[in-house]
């Protein structure tokens, strides 16, 4: 029954993500466009590159779904509404999207396409700019929860949501969840203007669906991750914990895809220069802060 209600909440919300990605982008809202696009991809003749490698070309798309919905197993929606709750639950999820990398390398490399290509070695040194900023706040998240257990994070802000007892961390993985989740101003590896559709640009037909479904179903998961990290996951008064984590988590998603329009778009290199010579030098001051605060004023 649990796996029923999970799965049908991850398909609900997939799809309410791709009808917020389509007013950010149009400024219209459209409730029916996703199911249309949906329609006609599937009706759309899967064209494959002559000089292909099968295997990647195959797999980018199958495997960036499967790792948005790795990541989402730790996630809770309310106390017992989860499918696996580990003890390493917060690492896990981070683990789980490591994977989006090679997802997006493969279906970059494998249709042999000089735009694809680009796509892939973009988000490759947007990884390489926002992997310890994932990580860094989460390692201060878990100090105060002193768990990586995601239910136990929820948890420990009963009295207090994480975005205010530790803002700068939640800035930190705010925009580093942005970059992961390869949204404006962080859309590189697709980038329309420029590549055409970049690591999507040679998938046509069922191939390009599930590959569009694998990124909602990633900045889903983004968007849970913050909210559960920092915004008290299914905690507040009056609505059921399933309702607040659904409000808190699509609230989060669309301004992710509405806020980041507004920014204009950094090269990769500029990024990681950002990254690495201002944000881990900030998050190594979120970890302090907050250790600082776990041992002289616990909350």
């Amino acid at each position: 029954m649990t796996t029923a209600i999970l799965l049908l909440a991850l398909a609900l919300g997939a799809y309410i993500v791709a009808v917020l990605e389509s007013w950010a982008a149009t400024g219209r809202l459209r409730p029916a466009g996703p199911a249309r696009a949906a329609l006609r991809l599937l009706g759309q003749d899967a064209i494959a590159p002559r000089k292909r490698d099968d295997l990647f070309f195959e797999t980018g798309p199958i495997l960036l779904l499967v790792a948005a919905i790795l990541s989402l197993a730790v996630i809770p929606l309310a106390p017992g509404l989860i499918a696996t709750d580990l003890a390493t639950g917060a690492l896990f999820f981070n683990a789980a999207l490591a994977y989006v990398l090679v997802a997006l390398i493969m279906a970059g490399w494998g249709p042999d396409g000089a735009y694809a290509m680009i796509g892939g070695w973009r988000f490759l040194g947007q990884l390489i700019g926002y992997a310890m900023l994932v990580v860094m706040p989460i390692t201060a998240v878990a100090m105060r929860a002193e768990s990586l257990s995601t239910v136990t994070i929820v948890t420990s802000q009963q009295g207090l949501w994480n975005i205010v007892y530790q803002p700068l961390g939640f800035v930190l993985f705010a925009f580093a969840g942005m970059a992961m989740a390869f949204v404006p101003p962080f859309d590189l590896p697709v980038a329309e203007a420029e590549l055409a559709g970049g690591v999507q640009a040679e998938y046509t037909g069922a191939r390009r669906l599930i590959f569009r479904l694998g990124r909602m179903v990633l900045i889903l998961s983004v968007a849970s991750a913050m909210t559960v990290f920092y915004l008290g996951g299914w905690l507040g008064p009056w609505l059921p914990g399933w309702a607040w984590s659904a409000l808190k988590i699509l609230t989060v998603a669309g301004a992710m895809l509405a806020g980041g329009r507004m920014l204009p778009r950094i090269r990769e290199a500029t990024l990681l220069a950002w990254c690495w010579k201002l944000g881990i030098p900030l998050a190594l001051a979120n970890i302090f802060i907050v250790g600082v605060l776990v041992l002289v004023v616990p909350l």
